[in-house]
């Protein structure tokens, strides 16, 4: 049997404050709140308040920051996106806002003016800004005082609003919190919420479109949020007693019905990692995958703080950190919240030979920032290191490919003797090139700095930028690279794409490598099979050939395939379990086609059956499919897509032929429709589709033989 052998070891949490280089929080220079969560399907995105500036005894919140990732573990600090008094005078304090990307890639995000005065709406094209509000004379949505498109409707607490581009490109946008006489917030009797439809050209909301969002369950607070798997909507909030509920609806806008509870005031192993203090949260899915963004105290309550914030003794109600796990649904239940220190597993390699800016990273230490802002333009966010410190930032998971030549670095330097070492490993690990900054005559008077690397090859899993200088903050770097000979892309296996309609054997998955073409738990190959024995997918031996096990939830494999003509959209996968959890999904260009499939627990692992499902969607062209694993243990063996196989048990196993023989070719029914001579594997599976009519599932039996052979046949236009 193919038994699940894998352990998974875990850390233990110090008793006395968090370590500091887990990659939890993904910021540890600022102190951020009450963050949101959105995604293009390429990249990820985080919105969040700042509480750098906060005093020992309140808020102060002024600034909106922007972080982005394409892997989940490499962040990308895109600096203060958006500040309330430097581009409207008019606003005031910027609490907990809210951020989603429309379907003509507009950024949209909505922000509370003032601690509850009113909402407020702005728009860009890209995340670094120019941010504009769109609304005709500069109005407000939300105002209680003038100003605004409508009121706040009796709403206590007039913030935290969150905004939702549903499937069908409708936009909403929600807030709300705290309590008054008209709209109550009571144990299963919450009013506090409100939801409009904005109009399609974003210019404003149907007045008319308001619905008063009554949830029940535990007392509501604030941070309503939405986001939808399937055809549920989910709407998130923030409970009285610091967590966070949800429930669910038909109908982006309700009835929704309390579920439970998702997400518990943030502890990790019974540690409390949030002094007991309020919470706020965001959600998004990317690549098949949901995350949950939400605020804890653990960089104020760590025991070493990994930079000087120039604040003494700092309130942990008062400066928050945000951070960042993801979760997984049973059906439609949303499965509790698990914080981490480690935070998401990356699920790509990063790529070094792009142009990043400074900030690109999964850990920093005694580091700075600014952000430069100019009226109209992007923002330029540039790193100023303490290089009299241990200062540097860590990339995580860095594919060199054939080998990095160069790294390019575009900086500002006002003293003489910086320099940035480049070290794999650790901070004082091997040296793989130092680059000497010359100096400039001011802050931002850039150059760029070409210094030679060598060793750098193949996947580096922990880089360190090292900033050395005889004096703190005297460099200012706005973004770097790397030059070389980049990996290998990602191509069809043995570069021929897979055909649908048809049968793709899950062995073949695509040539690129780990997180490239696959993502597994473990870098070894834990199966018994011989082929692709240096992949890291674990692939088991089989009476049939060979099958992919050893599967781990979050695992995925991916391949190239080419959609031609209409196909049924139906699925048959040959899989074995003996577990009762097993399941997968399916995606094509990281878009869900199917739902999740339930493998039945079998006698063991050997025991292969046949499961079936439905596509949402298949286009023509040539695509990338995804397997994604749902639910751990369960091997695969082939997956059949666009063909319409009936239920007969006799495994294709399409070994050598010994000589030439003849073959007798039958239909499901048992009709013989034709015959052919054949002496290989190949001439099987070609003569088949020759002597038949129109796709489907034939058995192939030799005419000498008592071996039953069966075979998929796809016909353009089936």
């Amino acid at each position: 049997m193919n038994l699940p052998i894998r352990i998974a070891l875990f850390g233990i949490i110090a008793s006395v404050g968090v370590h500091i280089y887990a990659d939890n929080p993904i910021s540890s220079y600022h102190y951020l709140a009450d963050p949101a969560a959105t995604s293009d399907g390429e990249t990820f995105y985080i919105l969040t308040d700042s509480d750098d500036p906060a005093g020992s005894n309140g808020y102060t919140i002024k600034s909106l920051y922007g972080f982005s990732s394409k892997d989940m573990k490499n962040w990308t600090d895109h600096g203060i996106i958006f500040e309330a008094k430097r581009e409207y005078d008019n606003i005031n304090d910027i609490w907990a806002s809210g951020i989603d990307i429309a379907p003509d890639g507009t950024f949209y995000i909505v922000y509370p003016d003032g601690g509850g005065g009113g909402v407020g709406l702005i728009g860009a094209k890209n995340f670094s800004g120019p941010w504009e509000n769109p609304i005709p004379g500069n109005k407000k949505l939300i105002n209680n005082w003038g100003g605004g498109l409508a009121d706040c409707d009796g709403i206590g607490w007039c913030f935290d609003p969150a905004i939702y581009f549903d499937t069908d490109g409708s936009g909403y946008f929600t807030f709300g919190g705290g309590s008054s006489d008209s709209r109550p917030a009571a144990e299963n009797n919450n009013n506090i919420f409100n939801i409009y439809k904005f109009n399609s050209d974003m210019k404003g909301f149907d007045i008319n479109s308001k619905v008063q969002l009554k949830v029940g369950g535990p007392k509501a607070m604030e941070a309503s949020y939405i986001h939808k798997l399937g055809s549920t909507y989910y709407l998130t909030y923030s409970t009285a007693d610091l967590r966070i509920a949800y429930a669910t609806s038909s109908k982006v806008t309700g009835p929704y019905t309390y579920q439970g509870i998702f997400m518990d005031n943030p502890n990790i192993n019974g540690q409390n990692i949030n002094a007991h203090n309020n919470n706020h949260h965001g959600i998004a899915e990317f690549k098949g995958k949901w995350y949950a963004v939400y605020h804890d105290r653990r960089l104020v309550q760590a025991s070493e703080h990994p930079a000087s914030l120039g604040v003494a003794n700092p309130e942990p109600a008062y400066h928050r950190s945000v951070s960042i796990d993801e979760f997984t649904f049973s059906g439609e239940k949303m499965n509790k919240l698990v914080y981490t220190n480690e935070g998401p597993k990356q699920i790509a390699n990063f790529d070094p030979y792009q142009t990043y800016p400074a900030i690109t990273s999964s850990k920093q230490r005694n580091i700075r920032s600014r952000t430069d802002w100019t009226r109209g333009q992007p923002v330029k966010h540039v790193l100023t290191p303490y290089s009299t410190k241990e200062s540097w930032i860590r990339v995580s998971g860095v594919d060199f490919g054939s080998g990095a030549t160069n790294f390019i670095v575009t900086a500002a330097s006002v003293a003489s003797g910086n320099k940035i070492e480049i070290r794999s490993g650790s901070v004082s690990g091997t040296l793989a090139g130092s680059c000497d900054l010359p100096q400039t005559s001011g802050w931002n008077a850039y150059e760029t700095t070409e210094c030679a690397v060598d060793g750098l090859k193949g996947v580096v899993d922990q880089l360190f930028l090292v900033f050395k200088g005889s004096k703190d903050s005297t460099m200012g770097v706005l973004e770097w690279e790397f030059s070389g000979a980049p990996s290998a892309p990602q191509t069809a296996y043995k570069g021929v794409a897979a055909t649908i309609p048809g049968v793709i054997e899950a062995e073949n998955f695509d040539d690129g490598g780990a997180r490239k073409a696959y993502s597994d738990e473990e870098s070894e190959n834990q199966g018994d099979a011989t082929m692709r024995a240096t992949e890291g997918v674990d692939l088991v031996t089989i009476p049939e050939g060979t099958a992919v096990g050893y599967t781990v939830a979050g695992e995925w494999l991916e391949y190239t395939v080419n959609v031609t003509g209409t196909t049924d959209k139906s699925f048959t996968a040959r899989v074995a379990s003996g577990s009762e959890t097993s399941s997968f999904m399916l995606f094509l260009d990281d878009v869900a086609i199917s739902d999740t499939i339930k493998i039945p627990a079998g006698a063991d692992w050997d025991t292969y059956t046949e499961v079936t499902g439905q596509l949402n969607s298949l286009t023509e062209g040539e695509h990338v499919l995804k397997i994604l694993i749902t639910g751990s243990y369960v091997n695969i063996d082939w997956i059949a897509l666009g063909l319409k196989p009936t239920g007969f048990s006799n495994p294709l196993n399409l070994g050598a032929l010994e000589a030439e023989s003849t073959f007798r070719v039958f239909n499901v029914q048992g009709k013989q429709v034709g015959q052919f001579k054949a002496s290989n594997r190949s001439n099987i599976t070609q003569k088949t589709q020759m002597v038949v009519d129109k796709s489907g599932v034939y058995l192939v039996k030799p005419q000498n033989d008592s071996k039953v052979y069966r075979v998929f046949v796809s016909k353009k236009g089936f």
